[in-house]
C-alpha cells in the first residue's frame, strides 16, 4: 500500500514538473518574441532617423526631436510621412522648418478636436 501512495506521489510529481516546463518553455518563446520585434522597430527607427538626416535640415530635425520627447509616436509617423514623401519625389529635399510646421499643422488638423460645453 506504501508502494501504490509512493508511486503515486511520483506520478503526481513528475505531471507538476512537466508542466512547469510547459509554462517556462511558453515564457522563454514570448521573450524571444518580444526581443526580436524590439529589435525590428529598433533598427526600422534607425533607418528613419538616418534618413532624417538627408531629408530635414538640421533646424527641422531639432523640432521633430523636441517633438519626440513629447509623443514618439506621432513624431515616428511624421518621419514615415517624409521618408514616403522624399521616395516619391513629392517634395524638395532638404525640407525647411517652415515646411516642417506646415506638415506638422495638416497632422494636427486631421486629428479630431475636443470641445467641452458648459450648460
Amino acid at each position: 500500500m506504501v508502494d501504490t501512495a509512493d508511486d503515486e506521489l511520483e506520478r503526481l510529481r513528475a505531471a507538476r514538473r512537466s508542466e512547469i516546463q510547459q509554462r517556462l518553455e511558453a515564457q522563454a518563446d514570448a521573450q524571444a518574441e518580444a526581443e526580436i520585434e524590439a529589435q525590428t522597430q529598433s533598427s526600422r527607427i534607425d533607418a528613419l532617423d538616418d534618413a532624417m538626416r538627408s531629408i530635414l535640415t538640421p533646424d527641422a530635425r531639432s523640432r521633430l526631436a523636441t517633438l519626440s520627447l513629447v509623443d514618439s509616436e506621432t513624431t515616428t509617423q511624421v518621419k514615415t510621412y517624409l521618408t514616403q514623401l522624399a521616395n516619391t519625389g513629392k517634395i524638395t529635399i532638404p525640407v525647411e522648418d517652415a515646411q516642417l510646421k506646415k506638415i506638422l499643422a495638416g497632422l494636427k488638423s486631421e486629428q479630431r478636436e475636443t470641445t467641452i460645453r458648459r450648460m
